[in-house]
């Protein structure tokens, strides 16, 4: 198997893939994240996901490089990371009573073929109505801020939420790990 990297610098990425037991190392691509004039949500983050992998792909030659980016989307709005208390509020506030569908682009880049598979995973979060203070709470206990969306899924941001769908959870916190699976198993990596 030719060696596993993980084209991200993501403590939630790094842990989603030490679930799959591989051995694997860690590396932070370089890139220009910003949207291109009139690319949808789905385009951005399929691009951004190759680019990451593409930007490491000299430095690490025979190497499956994994690349992964994602969105949230309320309506037509894009959120990004929200940084601070203020904008974590508004995001939430602005969710609260809807839905929020979080879109993550997946590469899996074989450096010594050039093969590289690429998709986007949706999974979507309908909301709780949430009050000024329980937002409140919430930012004060977990501080969200470096999270699409402002919550954290694995922790306590769970009880912000009605209900979730979609076909893959993991998608959710960063690095959809079952079309991952996939994409491994077409390079011929054995899981288990």
């Amino acid at each position: 198997m030719l060696p596993l990297l993980l084209a991200s610098s993501s403590a939630y990425r790094r842990e989603l893939l030490s679930r799959l037991r591989l051995p694997f190392t860690c590396a932070s691509p370089d890139i220009d994240e910003s949207r291109l004039p009139g690319e949808s949500a789905q385009a951005l983050v399929r691009r951004l996901a190759e680019q990451k992998a593409r930007a490491l792909c000299a430095a690490y030659p025979q190497h499956l490089i994994i690349g992964s980016d994602q969105v949230a989307v309320l309506g037509e709005q894009i959120l990004g990371k929200p940084h601070d208390f203020e904008r974590a509020h508004r995001q939430l506030s602005n969710a609260s009573s809807t839905s929020v569908t979080f879109l993550t682009g997946l590469t899996l880049l074989n450096t010594t073929s050039g093969h590289c598979q690429v998709d986007c995973v949706p999974f979507t979060v309908h909301f709780r109505e949430l009050s000024s203070e329980r937002i409140a709470r919430y930012l004060h206990a977990e501080k969200p801020y470096d999270c699409a969306g402002s919550f954290k899924a694995e922790g306590l941001g769970v009880s912000l939420f009605r209900a979730t769908e979609g076909s893959d959870a993991t998608s959710l916190v960063g690095l959809p790990l079952i079309r991952l699976v996939d994409m491994l198993l077409r390079e011929g990596v054995e899981i288990p």
